[in-house]
């Protein structure tokens, strides 16, 4: 083609040209999967050239054994190690389209919590096919799990990862079972508060770790919340999300909340000095160290006031 810079896409066989000309192709060996928006998607043959816009999903290909697939990801993604040597397409809300383009991926993985339909909506018009998981429960992580398995040919692997997952909430079901379970607040910013709704998956995960989320509304996942309505909810527990770069490491609760804190002493959990900071990457990240970050509540919740946070 004399109009412009050819670029061939893996299994969509997409044109782009100086000119403006884009053409997708539908390759011979693909396959019909449904995603988790009950959206048809055609997957090319695999391998594929994957591009990740969430972190939970890059952990996700990477535990299922599919990392030399990726050649995109998020800012944000961090985990494994080896998910920050790849290539970078900007943020999760905002990515830059132009430069998923410039990698020629065969199948773009979005969120539906993360990720907006716009963003989704303006890939397939560049002719690249997007999978939406939607991890919006415990059960909603779970299959996410699954249906990437499913996506990539890796459907063993998946069955491991959940087994893990699977028996590691089992095991803390069993050590809370006979405990009291206190009210819990999990705010995964602390200035402005934000919070976990009930229509979120970590109300799942708290629920499993023995404690009860004191935001019962289910209009949004994640709402926002002032000190009003925190009194009246009366947290016994605040589990604040640490977003730090070395989280990993146990960290005061005077390192992720603001020092104005101290003046709500009608709030329980400040009253009584049990506000836990909790490293938000196994938390916030619904993916295969979710396991993980349910143990992390449960100590959260059922330590006693004053014992010392395991970092790991």
């Amino acid at each position: 083609m004399g109009c412009g810079r050819r670029m061939c896409v893996r299994g969509w066989g997409l044109l782009l040209a100086g000119c403006g000309l884009l053409v997708a192709v539908t390759s011979v060996g693909a396959a019909t999967i449904s995603d988790m928006l009950g959206r048809t998607v055609v997957v090319p043959d695999r391998p594929l050239r994957l591009v990740s816009l969430a972190p939970s999903l890059t952990e996700t290909v990477y535990a299922l054994g599919r990392g030399d697939w990726l050649v995109g990801v998020t800012e944000f993604c961090d985990y494994p190690p080896e998910a920050r040597s790849k290539p970078r397409v900007g943020g999760i809300a905002a990515p830059s389209l132009e430069r998923i383009v410039s990698l020629a991926p065969d199948l773009a993985l979005t969120t539906a919590e993360g990720n907006s339909r716009n963003t989704m909506e303006q890939l397939e018009r560049l002719g690249i096919a997007t999978f939406a998981l939607k991890p919006d429960s415990y059960a909603g992580v779970i299959g996410s799990i699954e249906s990437l398995g499913r996506v990539l040919g890796a459907e063993r692997a998946a069955w491991r990862v959940v087994r893990e997952i699977q028996e590691r909430v089992r095991t803390v079901r069993t050590a809370v079972a006979d405990r009291p379970r206190p009210r819990v607040l999990y705010l995964i910013w602390a200035d402005p508060l934000i919070a976990a709704g009930a229509a979120s998956y970590i109300n799942d995960l708290l629920g499993l770790a023995g404690g009860q989320n004191v935001v019962k509304e289910r209009t949004v996942p994640y709402p926002r919340l002032d000190w009003e309505q925190v009194i009246g909810r009366a947290p016994e527990i605040i589990l604040v999300a640490d977003h730090r770069a070395d989280a990993g490491r146990a960290a005061s609760a005077a390192a992720v909340t603001p020092r104005e804190w101290r003046g709500w002493q009608a709030v329980p959990a400040i009253r009584s000095g049990r506000v836990v900071p909790i490293p938000g990457d196994t938390v916030l990240r619904p993916g295969p160290r979710v396991g993980e970050g349910l143990a992390r509540l449960a100590q959260a919740i059922h330590r006693e006031p004053g014992e010392r946070q395991e970092s790991r």
